[in-house]
């Protein structure tokens, strides 16, 4: 078995949703960190609470409902800084949010991007499921269907935000919104198997392909073992996010 070239770290928030606010929070602390390089390449393993997110490319008609609907049926919605249009996040689907420095990777999001859709598409394959890219459409699909949505943002360098496979989350909550913007139907693990799907069946999988097609080993951290720049993650929240200072109208959606 080949030596991996880097070592980075893995911080997995299994057993639990973390709020959306959390995670966002955690992630700035740690691009700030690695842009000092205080630490190391590493990788965000998560499932949210459901939250709907709008990135920079949204437009109102991506969103089929108002705001307040979505608030009020207990959704946390946010206007983020990531790429793409508007996407559902929640129980069943595997979050991840890699934090890298791009000069390892030539300083080429495009490149970076095929990057992370690879990774996934190796864990579908595991699972004897046939997936691709589409031409012009970031992700990746099964058929017409879209299996995992990707979108990111680079500050000075370095990455954060990522993707969401669907393992076996609710479908029914991507009816509130036209996916990404583009008018096509997504699916999941579990609806192309046929049976349900835990999300740790596919977590451990994912971890392998990660460090297999970004050339690094992953080592296992906790909140605390992010030291000594740990103190600067803010505390977890103590409300939801649906009641937070994030909250947009699509009719405010960045261009």
């Amino acid at each position: 078995m080949a030596t991996m070239s880097r070592t980075g770290w893995l911080w997995d928030l299994r057993g639990g949703l973390t709020l959306y606010a959390d995670a966002w929070g955690w992630q700035r602390a740690l691009v700030a960190a690695r842009q000092r390089n205080d630490i190391r390449d590493g990788l965000m393993l998560l499932e949210h609470e459901p939250v709907f997110t709008f990135g920079r490319s949204s437009r109102a008609d991506h969103l089929l409902v108002s705001p307040e609907v979505l608030r009020a049926n207990g959704f946390g919605v946010y206007d983020i800084e990531r790429g793409g249009s508007v996407t559902y996040h929640g129980p069943g689907q595997l979050v991840g949010y890699p934090i890298v420095d791009l000069r390892a990777y030539d300083e080429d999001v495009v490149k970076y991007m095929r990057s992370l859709e690879e990774t996934i598409l190796r864990t579908l394959g595991d699972f004897e499921i046939s997936a691709q890219r589409l031409r012009g459409f970031p992700g990746v699909w099964v058929g017409n269907q879209k299996i995992a949505a990707v979108g990111v943002a680079v500050k000075r360098k370095v990455t954060m935000h990522g993707f969401a496979l669907n393992v076996d989350p609710e479908l029914a909550h991507f009816s509130y919104i036209n996916p990404c913007g583009l008018g096509r139907p997504v699916t999941s693990v579990a609806q192309v198997l046929g049976h349900p799907v835990p999300v740790d069946e596919v977590r451990s999988r994912y971890v392998r392909h990660f460090t297999e097609v970004f050339d690094l080993t992953l080592e296992a951290v906790s909140r605390t073992d992010l030291e000594p720049w740990v103190s600067e993650l803010p505390e977890p929240s103590r409300h939801h996010p649906t009641f937070s200072d994030h909250p947009r109208s699509p009719a405010t959606a960045p261009a």
